[in-house]
């Protein structure tokens, strides 16, 4: 073991606890038992086979209350893998469960047996017919989706408000709807074909012409029943008429029965029916979808009333208007959402009653716009809108960045509402539809009956379509409470179905929660013949049993998930998902939201317990040693909850008192290390990579790999002794370099000034020339010692740099410009909670300025561009995200190449300072399909703005990135 290794029981969680009733048992601490195990490790190869316990509890949760521990975890590549998976199951009598992005609300992602993970290998896209058609596979979230086919000027029909995470795959399996899809834009009418695997193993390709005859030759049986049932439906006219008017309204609940009368052939009604199965029928290997027009003229209004009636009352009006999207949104949801960033601070103030709808018209071009927003005028002039605090407007704006801040607020009802929910409390997520018309009524009635059963109301929905969504919380370790939730379903149920003949899952699909309600709203006939196909498809009930069908009366109340209190800053995660397509670990070893579910573990467990042990030993590297701390999931959640904050912590607290002081050591004696490590680079030239990749392996194995770096190749020589010489008098700007670029120099082939010189060079020339101080070795942004959770010798260089910049920039006078993204970050935001309370005040006098926003808003404006190269493409850095400093890169960008690409699966590249030195193994997998994506073709220049990041993506993708600034030089070079 290595000398310095971390203990686990430094995270042991410390407060006292008893053990919940629905921990994961002591029996199953060494994981998935044998034989299972070893059978599955033998068909498909253990790196296909998740067994550790930490694999089974990450995997145990989603975005609904449900909570079930699988008995293993397979991660398939290909079909082949899913056949033989089906195949095992049959032949052992076992159940398969297939499971995506997780996001789904009502458990339908959950198995207690063998889980299959589509979400790893199985995403692309490919666009067909010039954007009209796309074929994707089911791990592609549909928000990566519509980035490819925004550059056809398409986009897919389904729009589910969990876009960024939701799958292709769990879109069309629960068919998912969204904002604007309604009853004509979701999957059910927009997928043309479908690939997918039966229960069987049989693969079937809908637009295969000879489809029929192949199944019909494979699955004559399957064939015959399907046919049967198709008959018999339509011998009955009622039935058929009933099946008929449940479709005109948004409904997910049960199967879609309406395949048997739209299909023709065996196929064609597959087809049908694997759209909403929820994974019941088969697997959904790639789906071709008929794509939409993306309309770019946009108009949207976020109009407030005084009631949730007044607002439901006018949404037929809005529809009538031509209005692609009315949503809804009541007092509670509007106030939950100040969480969101963004949303204007005076909406914590609106009174409870308040109620607004957010209304959206698109259109193709000018024309199209003005005539829908002068009949939305014509709308506005009758309806009674309030403006109960200063930020509401009542009008229609064409300002992306409002309508976009409106959506944002909209999109975050689940988990802005229920992240702010009491600590410790389950939440239910419901949604139903009744015909638009009644609307109204249904909202009155339901906040009635939510104030009946002790429930505080929190009601949004798709108004246009007659959708609502409300969030109930309730603890689901009180039996009373549990009672409370079941009574309330019940009385729900009627209402919904009794009253409104409405859907009781409009679009979230039926999963668990809805299934024993079925009947009450299908009737027994349509639901005997919802069995009936079932056992058809999937005679040995295979998979997903209990989703969707079942005769237990209190199945919605079993596995009901805990939520014990962890960690402050991680507390109020309702395991929505949402952060895991932005997590650079999301392919190796964890993700945030699975972080936060293993902690919550620990958290059930009795002190000392075999499962907390075995979660402690493997929480070590999966959790925190691999975060990057790029705290990117701070910004795809709609909470801002900072994972990598809690597990740049987790770190802190593995520190030993004399690795404290060692690190504080280093930040006091800074200058001296920085022109050690300049020195170290340059000798590594005559050294050779291949023994200096052999002496740090031996270092990291007896020391430990979390602290000594490895060397790779990539890595570029030294950096210039001396710094440019500028002048202080006439500066328009301080110009701090960073560390980084104080240490390394430029890519190996680059040939032409150091980034220090460009910024100078074309700062001057631009008029605006820029003061270098004397004294800048020895101090830095303090990222290196936050990032390891160093936190004494954060305060050590956070205090350091604010006072020497407040200095240099004779208080604040000039912007201090940093050129690396990182560092800018650092400065501005991250070094804030360490200073003393005096610096806080000199940090709120000083200008921090990205040498991105420095170049585009100063600079581009003074210059002239004198020659460009022909292709570029760009690697924004998380840095940059969090900065809000993509645009500036793109603007750069632009005005030095004639072609800009910004790849569709850029992300965080995880080299985040040196931890891609620390573990080559999370870069790796975090640059993979970024990395592809570049690599398809040829490009003249490769961009980006923070040297680190650049080294990853070398590494990445075997090419040179630089910076943008250098790029900026030579385009304007004399």
């Amino acid at each position: 073991m290595p000398l310095m290794e971390p203990k686990p029981e430094a995270l042991r969680p410390g407060a006292a606890r008893s053990a919940s009733h629905d921990r994961v048992l002591d029996g199953r601490a060494a994981g998935t038992p044998e034989p299972l195990r070893g059978e599955l490790t033998a068909l498909l190869g253990p790196e296909k086979v998740l067994w550790k316990v930490s694999d089974l509890v990450k995997y145990a949760s989603d975005a609904s209350p449900y909570r079930f521990v699988p008995q293993v975890v397979v991660v398939p590549e290909d079909i082949d893998d899913i056949s033989a998976i089906l195949s095992y199951a049959h032949g052992k009598g076992r159940e398969v469960v297939f499971r995506a992005a997780g996001t789904s609300l009502n458990g339908q992602a959950q198995g207690e047996d063998i889980l299959v993970d589509v979400r790893h290998h199985w995403t692309g896209i490919d666009v067909l017919d010039d954007g009209a058609q796309a074929r994707i596979r089911p791990g592609t979230t549909v928000m990566r989706a519509n980035a490819t086919l925004a550059r056809y000027g398409r986009l897919l029909g389904p729009d589910p408000a969990s876009a960024i995470a939701c799958t292709i795959g769990g879109v069309v399996a629960n068919n998912a709807s969204g904002m604007t899809a309604g009853t004509t834009r979701n999957s059910y009418r927009t997928v043309s074909s479908l690939t997918f695997v039966l229960p069987s193993g049989t693969v079937v390709d809908t637009a295969d012409p000879a489809a029929d005859e192949l199944l019909a030759h494979a699955e004559p049986r399957l064939c015959e029943g399907l046919l049967a049932l198709k008959a018999e439906i339509e011998a009955d006219a009622e039935l058929t008429a009933r099946i008929r008017a449940k479709y005109e309204i948004k409904n997910t609940n049960g199967y879609r029965l309406d395949a048997f009368l739209d299909g023709s052939t065996p196929v064609q009604i597959l087809r049908g029916l694997m759209v909403g199965s929820e994974g019941t029928f088969g697997f959904i290997s790639e789906v071709v979808f008929d794509t939409l027009p993306l309309d770019r003229k946009v108009s949207s209004a976020l109009l407030f009333f005084p009631s949730l009636t007044a607002a439901a009352s006018a949404v037929p009006r809005f529809n009538a208007a031509g209005a692609i999207a009315v949503e809804l949104m009541d007092g509670n949801t509007l106030r939950a959402s100040v969480s969101v960033q963004g949303v204007p601070a005076d909406w914590a103030e609106l009174p409870k009653a308040t109620a607004a709808l957010l209304v959206e018209f698109r259109a193709p071009d000018e024309p199209g716009q003005e005539a829908y927003e002068r009949a939305a005028a014509e709308v506005a002039k009758g309806l009674d809108l309030v403006a109960p605090v200063a930020s509401v407007t009542n009008e229609f704006t064409r300002e992306t960045k409002a309508i976009s801040g409106y959506w944002k607020a909209r999109k975050a009802f689940v988990t802005a509402v229920g992240g702010s929910r009491p600590s410790g409390t389950t939440l239910i997520t419901e949604d139903f539809a009744v015909p638009p018309a009644q609307l109204a009524d249904a909202c009155e009635s339901l906040l009635r009956l939510q104030a009946e059963h002790g429930f505080d109301a929190a009601v949004a929905g798709h108004a246009a379509h007659g959708n609502l969504h409300f969030l109930l919380a309730f603890d689901a370790a009180k039996p009373s409470d549990v009672d409370r939730y079941a009574a309330f379903m019940d009385d729900f149920c009627r209402l919904t179905v009794e009253r409104f003949d409405g859907s009781l899952k409009a679009e979230h699909a039926t999963g668990r929660n809805i299934a024993p309600f079925l009947e009450l709203e299908w009737g027994p006939k349509a639901t005997e013949l919802m069995w009936r196909t079932k056992q058809v498809i999937d005679p040995d009930g295979v998979l997903a049993p209990r989703i969707v069908l079942d005769r237990d009366p209190k199945a919605h109340l079993r596995g009901l998930k805990t939520i014990p209190e962890v960690e402050l800053i991680a507390d109020p995660c309702i395991e929505c998902g949402f952060c895991e397509p932005t997590c650079p670990s999301e392919d190796l070893t964890t993700t945030p939201r699975q972080r936060i579910v293993l902690r919550r573990e620990m958290m059930r467990q009795p002190n000392g317990s075999p499962v907390e042990t075995a979660l402690l030993d493997a929480y070590g590297y999966d959790a925190v040693d691999t975060c990057a701390g790029d705290s990117t999931c701070k910004l795809a959640c709609p909470v801002g909850i900072d994972t990598g904050a809690m597990m740049k912590d987790f770190r802190h607290q593995r520190h030993s008192p004399r690795e404290e002081r060692i690190a504080a050591l280093t930040a006091k004696n800074f200058k001296a290390v920085e022109a050690s490590a300049r020195l170290a680079v340059a000798a590594a030239d005559r050294i050779g990579d291949r023994l200096l990749e052999t002496v740090t392996g031996l270092a990291r194995k007896a020391v430990r790999p979390d602290l000594v770096p490895e060397w790779l190749p990539e890595i570029p020589g030294a950096a210039a002794r001396k710094l440019p010489r500028t002048s202080r008098v006439g500066a328009s700007a301080v110009y701090y370099p960073a560390c980084v670029n104080r240490i390394f120099g430029g890519p190996d082939g680059h040939r032409g000034p150091s980034l220090p010189q460009a910024v100078v060079a074309v700062s001057a020339r631009a008029g605006k020339p820029v003061w270098i101080p004397e004294d800048v070795a020895g101090t830095c942004c303090a990222t290196i010692w936050h990032s390891k959770g160093y936190d004494e010798g954060n305060a050590v260089m956070a205090n350091r740099i604010v006072e020497a910049a407040w200095g240099w920039t004779a208080g604040g006078a000039l912007p201090l410009v940093v050129d690396a993204s990182s560092c800018t970050l650092g400065i501005a935001h991250e070094v804030v909670p360490y200073l003393t309370e005096e610096n806080r005040e000199l940090h709120r006098e000083l200008t921090v300025v990205d040498s991105l926003v420095w170049a585009a808003d100063e600079l581009l404006p003074e210059l002239t561009i004198l020659r460009k190269t022909g292709s570029a493409v760009l690697h924004p850095t998380c840095s940059m995200q969090h900065l809000g400093d993509v645009d500036q890169l793109r603007a750069v960008a632009e005005a030095c190449a004639e072609e800009v690409v910004v790849p569709d699966d850029a992300g965080c590249c995880a080299f985040a300072g040196d931890r891609g030195m620390l573990h080559k193994e999370l870069t790796a997998s975090a640059t993979a399909k970024e990395a592809a994506e570049v690599n398809s073709r040829e490009y003249d220049a490769y961009l980006s703005a923070n040297r680190m990041c650049e080294i990853g993506m070398d590494r990445a993708t075997g090419r040179e990135y630089h910076s943008v600034l250098m790029e900026l030089e030579r385009a304007t070079r004399p």
